[in-house]
């Protein structure tokens, strides 16, 4: 009986080992199951998402790379016209500075014909490269071939009428080289003024040479006009945000405006003395001194 006893506990030992055993088995394979599943999903997962991350990335760089390479080849574009309107505003600055009392009408009308064909060959490439864009962004590129511009307009005017050409007025006649269904390309306030401060020292030379000719009424009132102007800007240059470029320019306008202002006094206290020298190379002469390039 006690051997019967110890076969049964044994028979029960061995069947709760065996149920231990394979409850065992079942959740280790169970787990292993599942950890290759989990990870296997993780391989399949991450995979695609690299090799899409990697794509991604080149494309975005590649279309940085064509905006900037198109960027910096519209800029040259736009430096090469602002050259050419440069150079061919100076051109109609020196046909007005040929004007007399001969040949004033004919002077003034072939300026006008040269400031309007600066403003359809040339300042219309500028317009159709910069219209409908952010032109904002590219004036360092434009700026020194507009303010040339608005200085040979300005003193064509001034020339022609005796009034100064203003900021509105000069844009107006830029709207037709625009396409209507696009933004256009508007000149500036600060390129206006840069424009205007550069005028002063063409119409300092204008002044001295109408001396030269005895017409000092003549600059008497160029000497007035430039006097308006640089007060003008006195005032408003400190309260400019970006005005370090028209702040040097100032200096020089203030030399323009004594230039005309020691010339006209002269001719006016002394005149007597004076009017019969003008133009002459006589060492009493107010006009010895000056240079070439200022008369």
């Amino acid at each position: 009986m006690l051997l019967c006893s110890s076969s049964a506990a044994i028979r029960r030992i061995s069947v709760s080992w065996l149920i231990m055993a394979n409850n065992s088995n079942f959740k280790s394979h169970r787990l292993s199951r599942s950890d290759d599943a989990a990870l296997a999903l993780e391989r399949s997962a991450k995979r695609p998402r690299t090799m899409s991350t990697h794509s991604s990335l080149k494309d975005a760089f590649s279309s940085y790379a064509d905006h900037l390479n198109a960027l910096n080849e519209k800029r040259e574009r736009i430096v090469k016209a602002s050259r050419d309107v440069t150079m061919n505003s100076k051109k109609v600055i020196f046909q007005v500075h040929r004007i007399s009392k001969a040949n004033g009408e004919e002077v003034l009308e072939k300026a006008e014909k040269d400031l309007a064909a600066v403003r359809d060959q040339h300042i219309s490439r500028l317009v159709k490269e910069l219209q409908g864009t952010d032109f904002w962004k590219l004036r360092r590129a434009y700026s020194p071939g507009v303010q040339e511009y608005v200085e040979a307009a300005t003193f064509f005017k001034f020339c022609q009428t005796g009034t100064l050409l203003n900021l509105d007025e000069i844009n107006a006649s830029l709207l037709s080289l625009s396409d209507p269904s696009l933004e256009p390309l508007q000149i500036n306030l600060l390129d206006y003024l840069l424009g205007l401060a550069d005028l002063t020292g063409e119409l300092m030379r204008l002044a001295i040479g109408r001396i030269s000719d005895g017409e000092v009424e003549y600059s008497e009132r160029i000497c007035q006009f430039v006097r308006d102007i640089y007060r003008e800007l006195t005032l408003l240059v400190p309260l400019m945000d970006d005005g370090s470029d028209m702040k040097t320019k100032m200096d020089t306008m203030l030399q323009s405006v004594v230039k005309i202002e020691n010339a006209c006094f002269s001719v006016r206290v002394r005149g007597s003395e004076y009017i019969p020298l003008l133009g002459s190379s006589d060492p009493s002469s107010f006009l010895v001194g000056v240079s070439d390039a200022e008369l």
